[in-house]
Parts: structure tokens; sequence; C-alpha cells
């Protein structure tokens, strides 16, 4: 008990004779430094949410601090549980989505990059790029991927997708041959090159893990990736196809790989397949393709909902006139138009003002929220051509369009400041104005600091009495 009280006595005296030292002057110097500090770093995180769109401290707290804390990755606990579900609940939470890979996306290294050539500027978010490295994790690994050597290697390559790092896989792996056709081909002959060579490979894994799916759940999920990359090699054919010109071709190879994965929706196929036809001015096959996928139990999209009302627009809009309309009144074709259009601008208010060109249009991103000003950008960039061949089509939707009633999901959302950019910011104006005031007043802060460091002594002293007297009992 008595040496409990002589440590807490000497420190007590250390402590008191250390802050009757302390002049203004430290004090302006502490609240200066703390305000230039925290100004610095609200800088640094106003910086780095307007380029990647998220807060670098709240992204660092998520990804290190919450998993060596103990927490749980809700991504993992999500994955795990609709794992579990069933087929409706599925069903449910794709028709719920709302961010969605765009069916029409660039090449990364033959269109996108040829802009950041040209400009010096990146046509693509950080977001958006995290998210496509994403995509690729999903649908071109698995599980038992460390039982091939270059599957292994390859899931290890994806982050990176550098020519070094996927090099050494070509001769073994097929997504390497996507990697370096998607990043690195600088032209779409070179990327439909390299995804000819890997359109073999593919094909040779998936023959081999389509005998092999019925043994085991492993298996199974590696036929299931096997799939998943064959389709996409052929479908970025097709499009290579149709960047090319060979539009007849890219039909015909669409309609043959919807015809061999019917069920795989997931890549939104029929969406090229209808930019396809309608380049073809094949209006028929449109609206045959139309009649099967504007069906009320699938996902709606722009591009089903406008070429829908492009099609009906088709039928009338070259004797349209507002001054007869409004005359006589609309025909039941008229009225049939008019409603599609309604119906489609429901759907995605901003499409319009894009097609008539009252908004400046930029490249597409790699994807696009539903019913948001993304997939309106990524819907004209390839239908735009489309509308202008229609004679009268845009000029129906400049009379019509702006007495449609919006719906409430429609609205772009607004983009939220994180909370620790409103906390920097107000740290850095406190400490600030903490620094002017001692600065100005620096006997008024003198009494105010010792004050506070008196009330801190008196606190210090009575938990150490009570714990002395706690020891002593």
């Amino acid at each position: 008990c008595l040496l409990s009280k002589l440590v807490s006595s000497g420190v007590f005296s250390a402590v008191s004779m250390f802050l009757n030292t302390l002049t203004p002057k430290f004090y302006v110097a502490l609240t200066g430094t703390s305000s230039l500090i925290s100004g610095l770093i609200l800088i640094f995180e106003w910086w780095y949410f307007r380029k990647y769109g998220t807060s670098f401290i709240e992204q660092v707290s998520v990804s290190h601090l919450r998993p060596l804390l103990g927490g749980v990755d809700n991504s993992s606990a999500s994955s795990s549980s609709s794992s579990n579900g069933d087929t409706d609940s599925s069903r449910q939470s794709v028709s719920e989505c709302k961010v969605w890979r765009n069916p029409l996306n660039l090449f990364r290294g033959a269109e996108y990059n040829r802009y950041t050539w040209v400009t010096g500027r990146e046509p693509l978010t950080y977001y958006d790029m995290n998210l496509s490295a994403q995509d690729h994790q999903t649908f071109f690994t698995c599980d038992s991927d460390h039982l091939r050597p270059a599957d292994a290697s390859k899931s290890t390559a994806l982050p990176s997708t550098s020519r070094a790092s996927v090099q050494c896989l070509q001769d073994l792996c097929a997504t390497a041959y996507i990697l370096l056709a998607e990043e690195e081909a600088t032209t779409i002959v070179e990327a439909e090159k390299l995804f000819k060579q890997a359109l073999k490979i593919g094909e040779s894994c998936y023959r081999r893990s389509q005998q092999l799916q019925h043994h085991g759940a492993q298996y199974e999920a590696q036929h299931r990736r096997d799939t998943n990359v064959l389709v996409y090699i052929k479908r970025r054919l097709a499009m290579c196809s149709r960047k090319l010109g060979r539009t007849r071709e890219a039909v015909k190879m669409m309609r043959d790989l919807m015809k061999e994965f019917p069920l795989l929706s997931m890549f939104n196929i029929h969406e090229n397949l209808l930019e396809s036809l309608l380049e073809l001015q094949n209006y028929a096959d449109v609206q045959a393709v139309l009649a099967k996928y504007d069906d009320i139990s699938l996902p709606k999209s722009a591009t089903i909902c406008y070429t829908a009302a492009l099609l009906k627009a088709r039928a009338v809009s070259d004797k349209f006139s507002p001054e007869a309309a409004s005359r006589r009144g609309l025909s039941t074709a008229e009225m049939n138009a008019v409603e599609a259009i309604h119906r489609a601008v429901e759907f995605n208010p901003h499409v319009p003002k894009y097609l008539l060109e009252m908004k400046s249009l930029i490249l597409p991103p790699e994807h696009i929220l539903k019913r948001g000003d993304s997939e309106a950008i990524a819907y004209t960039f390839f239908h735009l051509q489309h509308w202008k061949r229609v004679e009268g089509a845009l000029n129906l939707l400049h009379c019509t369009w702006e007495g449609t009633v919006f719906h409430e999901v429609s609205v772009y959302p607004k983009k939220e400041l994180p909370f620790f950019i409103l906390f920097t910011a107000g740290l850095c104006s406190f400490t600030a104005m903490l620094a002017l005031l001692t600065h100005q007043f620096p006997e008024l802060m003198g009494v105010f600091a010792k004050a506070v460091s008196d009330l801190a002594k008196q606190e210090f002293f009575f938990e150490e009495n009570s714990l002395n007297t706690y020891i002593c009992v």
C-alpha cells in the first residue's frame, strides 16, 4: 500500500511539473499541427473519393481491419446463403439485381485504351474495373482449380492481367488467351486471333469436363467453369465479327450459341443479337427475339424496352405529324407506338435525352446500373444509328416522351459523401479554430488549458486514491 502511494505521488508530481511548464506557444503549435495533419488527411480523402468513388479509410478498415478483428465477410455469407436457396429464390435475386455487366462492352485493349492513348484520360472508373475483375474470378475460377497447375496459376494471374503474368500460361489455359485478347490486343483483328486460339483450348477442356461432370461435385464445378469460359469466348468472337463488318456471320454465331446454351441468360446474348439484327434491318427477326425475351417474368432492360418502342414507332413514324394528330386524334397504331415509348421511358427516363442528342455521349462503361444513366449511355452508344435509320422515329420520340410519368426507381441515385470525409472536415475545422483562438488570445486559452489540466489532475488523483484504497484493503 505504501509502495503504491509512493509510485502514484511520483507520477502525479511528474505530470504536474510537465503541465505547469507548458506555455501558450506550445498549445498554438499543438493545435496548428493537428489542424495541418487533419487538413492533409481531408485533402487525400477527397481526392481518393473523387477518383475511386469510395473512402480510403473505410476501404482499409473493411478490407484489412475487419478480418483481424474477427468480422464476417458479407459477400461470403451472402454467397453461402444463396447457394443453399432454392430455384425460386435465386430467380428472385437475379431479377432484383441492379448492376449488370454491359452485354455490349468494348474491348479493354483495342477500344478503351485507344481513348487513353489519344486523350490521356481513363475511360473506366476503378469501381467498374474492380467489378470486371470480380466477374472474371466468379466465372473463370472454381474451388478445384488447385488440382490443375494451369488453373491454379491462372487464379493468381487474373488480378494483374499483364502480359508477363499470362504469357507462360498460353499453352495450357484458355483464360490466359482471354486476358491477352481483352487487355493486350491493340486491334480487333488481333483480339479475334487470340480468341480463336482460346477457343481451341476451351473446347478441349469443355469436352473433357463434360465427360466427368457426374463423377462428383468438384467435377461439376469444373464443367460449369469450362462452360462459362467457352460461352464467353464464343460471344466475344461473335462481337469481333460484328465489329469487323461480318454481321451475318455474327448473327449465326449468336444464334448457335443461344441454341447450344439456352439456360445461360446471365450473359444477355440476346441483346447482342438484337443489335446485330437491327444493323441488318431484319425487323421481323427482331420482333421474334423480342416476343421470346420481352416477358414479364424476365428482367427488363433498356435494349428490350426501347427496341420494342422502335419497332412500334417504325410502323407510323414516317407519316406522323403532331398537328395532324392533334386535329384528328391518334390512330390505333399511333397509340400503340406512343404507349410503347411511354413504357420504355418509364423504365429508363435517361435514354431519350441521349437519343435526341440533348446530352453528349461518352464511352459506355463495362457495368451498367439498370434504369440508370449508365444503361442509357450504353444503349444509345450502340443503338442511336438504328433510331436515325428509321425515318421519323426520333421525331415521334421527341413529341411524346415528355408526357411519361417516371417511375420512382428510375431516378439515378446521388452519391453521398463518406462519413470519414465529413469527420476529417469537422476535425480540421475544430483544430483550426482552436489554433486561431490560441494565437489571438494566448492568456485566455492558457487559463482554459490549465483549468482542463487541473480537472484532469483531480480526476487522476481521485482514481489513484480509489485504486490504492482498494489495494490496501
